[in-house]
């Protein structure tokens, strides 16, 4: 049996979430927020983080900077159950930040890179990330060293018998480059939001990038928010609807979506359950501030996945 349900190469660094804002922001003022939240934050991170507290193995492999921003998504993640026993401290460069803007209905995000855009194909083990059942990667366009040979890394854990999955997340440059449809070739389950999957398959018309896209992948994901989430597979198209609840916070409810889906992937459940266990994990991350908050407090998360099971 190999050591891991999933192993994960990506972003770890943290959110610092501000609300309460006004929804114009003059410039020379000082705005108040009436809250905020200093929490776990990397798409790739928070996916390992809730796959580890949904009860998989989970192994990671990153860069963080030494200092204490960096320490404390270690201890995050230490604390979820998530093995970092391979992360990279690096005292060159500062661990990275995003700062969310939390508005009702929208919110920006502003990311300092730091240690996100560092890791690359030197810091990866790869004996490690193989020992598992299956891969996964976040973050694509902003994995800058790392995304080069993305490609190769994925050929390599697909040659070992794993499976393989790629968030692509937003791409700050609004590109949608890089050589990301080679990289899929490579790839056994494409998670994009319905936003993204129009972006990677540059159209407008979803349904176009659905069919576009199912021909390359053998799994399409595309998750539809509040419409819940659909998977392609061939001709094959399975749906599900999502959680009716209110909304803390939508921050990380796409990377918790991921992990719900990945947990029940891994052991072979059908299509079905797989996007329930996904949509039930991304309205649970919905119920805290942050992306990782809802898991975090064991009672909170039995209560919410016992009550809507």
């Amino acid at each position: 049996m190999p050591r891991f349900d999933v192993t994960i190469a990506g972003e770890l660094n943290l959110d610092l979430i501000l609300y309460g804002l006004p929804e114009q922001l003059p410039p020379e003022r000082e705005l108040l927020a009436d809250r905020m939240m200093l929490t776990l934050g990397g798409s790739s991170a928070i996916v390992a983080h809730n796959l580890a507290a949904l009860g998989s193995r989970v192994g990671f492999q990153s860069r963080v900077g030494n200092d204490p921003l960096g320490q404390i998504a270690l201890d995050r993640l230490r604390q979820g159950g998530v093995d970092i026993s391979l992360v990279r401290r690096d005292s060159s460069i500062d661990t990275g930040l995003s700062v969310i803007l939390h508005h009702d209905a929208w919110r920006s995000i502003l990311t300092y890179a730091g240690t996100i855009a560092e890791l690359s194909w030197n810091d990866l083990d790869l004996d490690y990330l193989a020992d598992s059942r299956h891969c996964h990667v976040s973050s694509f366009y902003l994995q800058r060293a790392l995304r080069p040979r993305l490609g190769e890394l994925f050929q390599q854990m697909k040659s070992k018998g794993l499976t393989t999955s790629l968030d692509t997340n937003d791409d700050p440059d609004d590109q949608w480059e890089g050589g990301l449809k080679d990289v899929l070739r490579y790839v056994d389950v494409f998670l994009p939001n319905e936003r993204e999957v129009c972006k990677a398959a540059g159209t407008e018309d979803m349904e176009a990038a659905i069919e576009e896209l199912s021909a390359i992948v053998p799994l399409l994901v595309v998750k539809l928010g509040k419409h819940g989430a659909l998977a392609q597979r061939g001709k094959e198209r399975f749906t599900a609807p999502t959680n009716e609840l209110v909304a803390v916070d939508t921050v990380g409810a796409g990377d918790s979506f991921d992990a719900g889906f990945l947990h029940e992937f891994v052991r072979g459940s059908d299509l079905a359950t797989c996007l329930a266990s996904g949509n039930r994990a991304g309205a649970l991350s919905t119920t805290r501030p942050g992306g990782t908050e809802a898991f975090r407090d064991l009672a909170h998360r039995k209560r919410f996945l016992e009550a809507i099971r």
